[in-house]
């Protein structure tokens, strides 16, 4: 895992993965996806309207949780990848070690306000940072477990491609440890139906969440990062390929965590 937040996938012509139903013969593999948000994707699912796990990734059928105009925010993803913390961020398991909060500047650097990859452009609409985790967030049970574990900062970031073909929302929520991290992330997984971050709204995004999403989250230490993508409108994407190639630009900001880890006291050791 590179501290430089470099990311590695690997497309193979003809190779993307498909969605259940539209598989030719047999299951295919999508490659690595390291080191942000890294969990592999390959796709072997059952009925769209029941969670199944395959290679770490959730797939729900609904686009939105008790239904309800396009004013609600209680949207959850379509597919959902899950990681949990690693030794590379060990350090960071406790906010103890970590205290000062995170800002938008931080975050959202002044280069980071673009972000890309491969062929994709997103552009930050909008930007926000919370104390107030219950006030972003939906859920009992989820916002229950985020005041258990100390959740005091949750930052959003709105992303739209500069085509707006596509659409983005970034999240990092600050957690008192990294057990707690790990909740949070097993929380996220729409078939816990615990709840979920509420999208941040921002110019030319219109409602996020409808239709086809995917998001994608990791445990950092004492952070979590989200990147939950989309076509603009939520169509369903030829494949996932598609949503990981936006999911990892929009990522990008979660890149904080490895300047988090060079500030630390022993950023120096190397065990």
């Amino acid at each position: 895992m590179s501290e430089s937040g470099s990311r590695t996938t690997t497309h193979k012509a003809g190779e993307d993965d498909f969605f259940p139903g539209d598989r030719p013969r047999s299951s295919r593999s999508r490659g690595s996806r390291k080191p942000l948000i890294g969990a592999a994707v390959g796709v072997a699912v059952a009925a769209a309207a029941v969670a199944a796990v395959a290679a770490g990734v959730f797939v729900m059928g609904g686009d939105e949780k008790g239904g309800g105009g396009a004013e609600r925010a209680d949207v959850l993803p379509t597919v959902y990848t899950p990681s949990m913390a690693d030794r590379d961020t060990a350090r960071l398991g406790r906010r103890s070690v970590d205290p000062r909060p995170l800002t938008e500047g931080e975050v959202f650097t002044p280069a980071l306000k673009t972000v890309s990859y491969r062929s994709l452009v997103l552009t930050l609409a909008d930007s926000d940072v919370s104390a107030d985790c219950k006030a972003v967030t939906w859920g009992e049970r989820f916002q229950a477990d985020l005041d258990q574990h100390g959740c005091n900062q949750i930052v959003r970031g709105s992303y739209v491609s500069r085509d707006k073909r596509h659409v983005g929302q970034f999240a990092a929520v600050n957690l008192a440890d990294q057990a707690g991290a790990e909740q949070v992330v097993r929380d996220l997984n729409p078939a816990a139906e615990a709840g979920f971050v509420r999208p941040l709204p921002a110019p030319g995004m219109g409602p996020f969440g409808r239709g086809f999403s995917a998001a994608y989250a990791q445990a950092y230490g004492h952070y979590v990062v989200v990147a939950w993508v989309q076509r603009a409108g939520g169509a369903q994407p030829a494949s996932l390929n598609e949503m990981i190639d936006v999911s990892l630009a929009v990522e990008k900001p979660g890149d904080f965590v490895w300047g988090r880890l060079q500030l630390l006291p022993d950023a120096g050791r190397t065990n």
